[in-house]
């Protein structure tokens, strides 16, 4: 039982020795593979060499891994387009009727950039480049202006292609394709709950927003939302391939660059400097998460020596907990995690031990990697590690706990979310099941 001395012991010490390694800014992949060896060598004599090369080569010689450095590489080119511009541009005069007009375009817009990137820091910056001083020059709430884009950026992380979702379905052994098909209604769902606290606060508020712009014919509407025609067919392509099955998420990666490359060069902004800055940024990204992955998988391997993973599910079932009530306690963890590690971190450091509880609970594997993407999500807008609150400082001037503050209710509809869909998990497992019936 968990309960047992020496493993709480065991377990306090390598909690510390974890919380000591990120405290002094050791790197979370590095930290994480000196946990496993001291896990190794406090509890168990398994030889630590076999146990290091066989889990560092099984993280990452994976097919499906692959989609990884894809995406990634994907999101950095079309990070590097006009596609931000032609977004505004596009979006702008069909949203200029709703109450709180332009600031729907931050919804919107990264809910498009979010179905080609897989980054919420990329999405946000992505749309706010242009979005920002254009609200800002037509007197828009500052206010409702970054907390609308910090939040709206988080949806990089729900609708697929994700990376955390990559990384998520890795860690859980789980098809990348089914975790992100079922991304695809709850990110709806938010980007709806997003809209609606927009329109209600904007009637509320009738005196923050400026003037109804003059009405644009339907023609020029068409004319100028055609310059998003190509992006739209490549976001229509790669669900397509997903949810028929006409192509694994892998092959979907690949497809995706190739499209990314050939919009990069339509636009006009495909040149060789440009290229090798995404080559090089996606490398480094691609990189960092791998050590991430391996650090983690070594630490996994090691922690079930221990026997520490399994006495604390066994510890779990018997306190009784009702699912709904492990579901809150994971959600309260969660949050507060976010404040202090990345999202990504997040998953790696916490599926080894929570992921035998999930089971144990009954709950699906694929609609908790939504949950868990959700709460990733808010931890791009919680200080003081919110890697969505230094893109706005950034691009805004304003510092990272005031567009904290901006934030703060979208936050609350990120919650929402995460109650709406534990009430109602077909929302994250319909296109799953209608995609892969049993």
């Amino acid at each position: 039982m968990f309960a047992d001395l020496g493993l709480v012991s065991v377990a306090a010490l390598l909690f510390g020795l974890l919380a000591v390694l990120l405290a002094f800014g050791i790197w979370i992949g590095i930290a994480l593979f000196i946990v496993g060896f001291a896990a190794i060598l406090l509890v168990t004599t398994v030889p630590i060499g076999p146990v290091l090369a066989t889990t560092v080569w099984a993280s990452s010689a994976s097919w499906s891994l692959a989609a990884l450095p894809l995406f990634i590489w994907m999101g950095e080119i079309l990070f590097r387009t006009r596609l931000s511009e032609q977004m505004f541009l596009g979006l702008a005069p069909w949203l200029n009727w709703l109450p709180g007009r332009l600031l729907h375009v931050n919804v919107v817009g990264c809910g498009i950039f979010a179905a080609v990137s897989g980054s919420s820091a990329a999405t946000c910056a992505t749309v706010g480049k242009i979005a920002l001083p254009e609200l800002k020059k037509r007197g828009y709430d500052e206010r409702m202006s970054l907390g609308s884009l910090a939040g709206s950026g988080t949806l990089g992380l729900l609708i697929p292609p994700s990376i955390p979702m990559v990384v998520y379905a890795i860690a859980a052994n789980v098809s990348v394709i089914q975790v992100f098909l079922a991304g695809f209604l709850p990110g709806l769902l938010v980007m709806a709950l997003y809209s609606g606290y927009i329109l209600v606060w904007s009637t509320l508020n009738p005196n923050k927003s400026p003037k109804p712009e003059p009405r644009t014919p339907f023609s020029y509407k068409l004319r100028q939302s055609s310059k998003l025609l190509p992006v739209l067919l490549l976001i229509a392509f790669i669900f397509s391939a997903l949810i028929f099955g006409w192509a694994t998420a892998t092959e979907c990666a690949a497809w995706g660059v190739t499209g990314a490359l050939i919009l990069a060069w339509w636009s006009g902004t495909l040149t060789w400097a440009t290229f090798l800055e995404s080559v090089l940024s996606a490398t480094r990204l691609t990189v960092t998460i791998m050590i991430i992955l391996a650090g983690a998988a070594f630490t996994t391997a090691a922690m079930a020596y221990t026997g520490i993973p399994a006495a604390l599910a066994s510890w779990v079932e018997s306190l009784q907990l009702s699912p709904y009530v492990l579901i809150a306690a994971l959600t309260i963890m969660y949050i507060l995690l976010g404040c202090l590690i990345d999202g990504i971190s997040m998953i790696v450091l916490t599926t080894v031990v929570v992921l035998p509880m999930i089971k144990q609970a009954g709950f699906d594997l694929i609609w908790f990697g939504v949950f868990l993407i959700i709460l990733v999500e808010m931890a791009q807008i919680t200080p003081p590690v919110g890697f969505n609150l230094f893109v706005l400082q950034n691009m805004s001037g304003r510092d990272s706990f005031t567009i904290a503050r901006a934030a703060l209710p979208f936050f609350f509809l990120l919650v929402a979310a995460v109650a709406i869909i534990t009430a109602f998990p077909d929302i994250a497992l319909f296109l799953p099941r209608l995609a892969f019936p049993e």
